[in-house]
C-alpha cells in the first residue's frame, strides 16, 4: 500500500475543518485490522443493538413493576429508579411513551480498548461525535487502499438509517441540530451535510435557534422562505434541553406525529449505568434469558466489571458488590478510600444527563492519581449518587502498539502507543451496519485515551496477517 504524503494530508486538512481549534498527528497509514478483529467488529455491532433491545425492556418492565423473567420471579423496580435519577418527570414520561417502544439510536459507537486480552469495551455512545471526520478520513484513506467503510459508507449509512425513519416521505428534509455544547463538532456535521446535498439530498446542519414552530410542525428558513423538517438528527445530550430555548416545540412536533427524532429522547439510552447493571448480580438470569447465548458471551467478554456507587446504607452484616480493599468485601463505598495503588485500578465516572459525562471530563483513574484526588472522586460519587449516579469501572489498560507517524521533520517513523478503537454502526431495520472505524493512537504514557493534539486519528482497513517464513534447516 503506498503512503499517504505528508504534504497531502495537510493539504487536505487545511481545505475542510473538521473542528474547532483541535489538531493531531498525522499518519501515512490506515490502523490495521486482522480479519479476525474485523470479524468481531461485526459481532459487537449486532451485541451492541441487541444489548439495546434488552435494556429497553429491562427499563420499561422496571418501570412498571412488571416481572423480569418468564417462570420465576424477579422484580426490579429500583433499575428504573437508578436510570430516572435526576431527570425531570416529562422526560421520564416521554422515554416511556409507547410511541417509542422500539426506537433506538440510529448510530452507535462503542469505545473499545485493545489490550493483551482483546478489545474491551469501556462505553456506548449513542450521541457519537466523529461521523463526519471518520468519513472524511476513510475517503481521505482510500487513496491508498481499501479502508473499512470505503466508497462513502459512513455517509451513505448515516443518511440511510435517518430516511428509514419516514419511509413514506421521499426524500425528507433531514435537520442536524448541533447545540452551542457541542459546537466543537459543528463544523463536521456540516461537512456531513454539504456531502448529501451534493447528492441532491435534502440534509441541513443548523443550530437550535434555527428551527421555529409554524403549526403543529418544524421548519426554518430557507432564503426566506419556511421549509418544514421531517426528521431532526439530535446532535446534543439531553441534559442540554434546558439550554435550548425551544426544546419544548420538539416534542410537540414529535407527538403530533410531524417530526422524527434521534437520537430518542430517551435519558436511559444515554446512561453508563447500563452497562454496570449487566454485571448486576441480580439481573443475571435476566440477560441470560434476554439476550442470545453468543452475545451474552461476547458483552460478558467485552465489558469490564462496573458498579453503581449509591449512597444507600446497608444494614449490618450486609456488603456490597464491588471490588475488594486489603482482601475484605466493602461495606461502605467511602472505604475505596484505603485502597492501594495496585487495588486502584478502577475508574470513576458520571454515568450521563450531565456536562461533564461526554470528553473523558469526570474520569478520575485511581491508579493515575494522587490519593487526595482519588478521595475526593469517591466523595463526589458518593454525594451526588441521589442525583446524578457515578459508575465504579475496573480500568483495562491498553496493551503497547506500534504504528507510523510523521515527526515534527515531515519524516515518517514508527512509535510505540495504545490505541482505543471507535466503530460506527448505523441502525436500519433493527440491524447494525458496520461503516467504519475510527482509530485514536495516543503516546504509551496517556492513561486515559481520547483525541488530543499529541494523538494521531486514523481510519480503518483490514489486513491480512502474513505468517513468518518457515526457518530452513541446512546440513
Amino acid at each position: 500500500m503506498p503512503d499517504l504524503a505528508y504534504t497531502d494530508l495537510k493539504a487536505a486538512f487545511a481545505a475542510t475543518s473538521l473542528f474547532e481549534d483541535k489538531s493531531w498527528q498525522l499518519s501515512p497509514e490506515a490502523w490495521a485490522l486482522t480479519p479476525e478483529q474485523a470479524s468481531e467488529l461485526e459481532a459487537i455491532g449486532a451485541a451492541c443493538i441487541e444489548y439495546h433491545q434488552a435494556l429497553e425492556t429491562l427499563y420499561l418492565r422496571s418501570a412498571a413493576g412488571k416481572n423480569l423473567l418468564r417462570n420465576k420471579p424477579l422484580l426490579a423496580p429500583w433499575v428504573a429508579d437508578y436510570l430516572d435519577r435526576g431527570k425531570p418527570a416529562h422526560l421520564v414520561a416521554h422515554a416511556r411513551d409507547p410511541k417509542n417502544r422500539g426506537v433506538y439510536p440510529t448510530v452507535l459507537r462503542p469505545d473499545l480498548l485493545l489490550t493483551d486480552e482483546g478489545f474491551v469495551m469501556t462505553e456506548l455512545d449513542s450521541v457519537p461525535g466523529g461521523i463526519g471526520l471518520t468519513a472524511f478520513l476513510n475517503r481521505l484513506y482510500s487513496s491508498a487502499g481499501d479502508v473499512v467503510g470505503a466508497g462513502d459508507a459512513m455517509i451513505q449509512g448515516f443518511y440511510e438509517s435517518l430516511v428509514a425513519l419516514r419511509p413514506d416521505i421521499r426524500n425528507p428534509l433531514i435537520a442536524i441540530v448541533v447545540s452551542d455544547e457541542a459546537a466543537t463538532y459543528r463544523p463536521e456535521m456540516r461537512w456531513l451535510a454539504e456531502q448529501l446535498q451534493l447528492q441532491g439530498r435534502r440534509v441541513f446542519c443548523l443550530e437550535p435557534d434555527d428551527v421555529f414552530p409554524l403549526g403543529s410542525s418544524l421548519c426554518f428558513d430557507v432564503e426566506g422562505n419556511p421549509e418544514k423538517i421531517d426528521i431532526i438528527y439530535r446532535f446534543f445530550e439531553l441534559f442540554d434541553l434546558a439550554n435550548i430555548p425551544t426544546a419544548h416545540y420538539f416534542f410537540e412536533a414529535w407527538a403530533a406525529g410531524e417530526v422524527a427524532i434521534v437520537p430518542p429522547m430517551r435519558p436511559y439510552q444515554e446512561e453508563k449505568l447500563g452497562l454496570a447493571l449487566f454485571h448486576h448480580h441480580l439481573l443475571q438470569d435476566y440477560w441470560a434469558e434476554a439476550l442470545g447465548g453468543r452475545t451474552l458471551k461476547l458483552l460478558r467478554k467485552l465489558i469490564p466489571a462496573s458498579w453503581v456507587i449509591d449512597s444507600t446504607p446497608l444494614p449490618p452484616g450486609a456488603v456490597l458488590d464491588g471490588p475488594k480493599v486489603g482482601g475484605r468485601s466493602l461495606t461502605d463505598w467511602r472505604q475505596l478510600a484505603g485502597a492501594s495503588q495496585k487495588e486502584r485500578d478502577l475508574i470513576i465516572k458520571i454515568s450521563g444527563y450531565h456536562e461533564s459525562a461526554w470528553g473523558a471530563r469526570s474520569v478520575v483513574l485511581g491508579s493515575d492519581c494522587s490519593r487526595e484526588e482519588w478521595q475526593g472522586g469517591i466523595d463526589v460519587a458518593i454525594e451526588d449518587s441521589p442525583r446524578n449516579p457515578h459508575i465504579l469501572q475496573e480500568y483495562k489498560k491498553p496493551r503497547r502498539a506500534k504504528h507510523r507517524v510523521y515527526d515534527k521533520e515531515q519524516q515518517v517513523r514508527e512509535v510505540d502507543g495504545r490505541l482505543r478503537l471507535c466503530p460506527y454502526y448505523f441502525v436500519k431495520g433493527g440491524k447494525a451496519t458496520l461503516a467504519g472505524a475510527l482509530a485514536t493512537f495516543c503516546p504509551p504514557d496517556k492513561k486515559i485515551i481520547h483525541g488530543m493534539q499529541d494523538a494521531a486519528l486514523l481510519p480503518s482497513r483490514v489486513v491480512a496477517v502474513v505468517p513468518p517464513a518457515p526457518v530452513v534447516q541446512t546440513a
